[in-house]
């Protein structure tokens, strides 16, 4: 089990560090979607800074457990309310945000069950 939260939760890192990385600099595509459903660019910051900390907390709960469990919760919410969201006003382009949610829940499946 843990070789798999090992490989699921790096993918998931690299993808958040990107995301993250792309949402901090305020690129178009991450800029424009997110006008879509609403969110302020006062946001921006803060919510790279959420992926980020996904990205690194995940990665640090390679060594410990807990960590690793928290952190993948917490992206497991942060995409919950993601997909949420963009059904709330009925902005449909929702796969990228619907597959990493099923990702991190589970990468927190497979660290629990690693634990």
């Amino acid at each position: 089990m843990f070789t798999a939260y090992l490989i699921t939760a790096t993918l998931l890192a690299l993808t958040l560090t990107a995301s993250a990385t792309l949402t901090a600099r305020r690129a178009e595509p991450v800029v424009t979607n997110m006008r879509a459903v609403g969110v302020p660019d006062s946001w921006l910051p803060r919510l790279a800074a959420l992926k980020a900390a996904g990205a690194v907390g995940l990665v640090g709960g390679l060594w410990f457990t807990p960590l690793g469990i928290a952190a993948a919760t917490g992206v497991t919410l942060y995409f919950i309310g993601a997909v949420i969201s963009h059904l709330r006003v009925k902005h449909y382009e929702l796969v990228p945000a619907a597959v990493l949610t099923l990702l991190a829940a589970a990468a927190l499946i497979l660290r629990i069950a690693s634990a």
